[in-house]
C-alpha cells in the first residue's frame, strides 16, 4: 500500500474507496496475521470517518433545507390543481 494519509484528512470518497480496497484484501485471506490486524484497524477508522462525514452532511442538509428534510409528501410541490 502506498503512503497513507491520516484518516481525519480524507474526504468521504477517499475513505470509502480505501475501505473498499481493505475489504478486498481482507477477504482474500492471504495476509499475515499482523498485517491483517493493521488493515482491520485502519478499516475500522475509515468506517468511522465515513460515518462521521455522512452525519455532518446530514446536519448541513437539514440546516440548509429544513422543510425538505424528512417530510415526505409535504415536501413535494402541488400538482397545480387550481380550478
Amino acid at each position: 500500500m502506498a503512503k497513507t494519509k491520516a484518516i481525519q484528512d480524507l474526504t468521504y470518497e477517499q475513505a470509502f474507496q480505501e475501505l473498499g480496497e481493505i475489504v478486498r484484501q481482507l477477504e482474500q485471506g492471504e495476509l499475515p496475521l499482523e498485517q491483517t490486524l493493521k488493515l482491520f484497524e485502519r478499516g475500522q477508522g475509515l468506517a468511522a470517518r465515513c460515518s462521521d462525514l455522512l452525519e455532518q452532511a446530514e446536519v448541513r442538509f437539514r440546516t440548509l433545507a429544513p422543510d425538505a428534510a424528512g417530510r415526505g409528501d409535504e415536501a413535494e410541490p402541488d400538482d397545480g390543481g387550481e380550478g
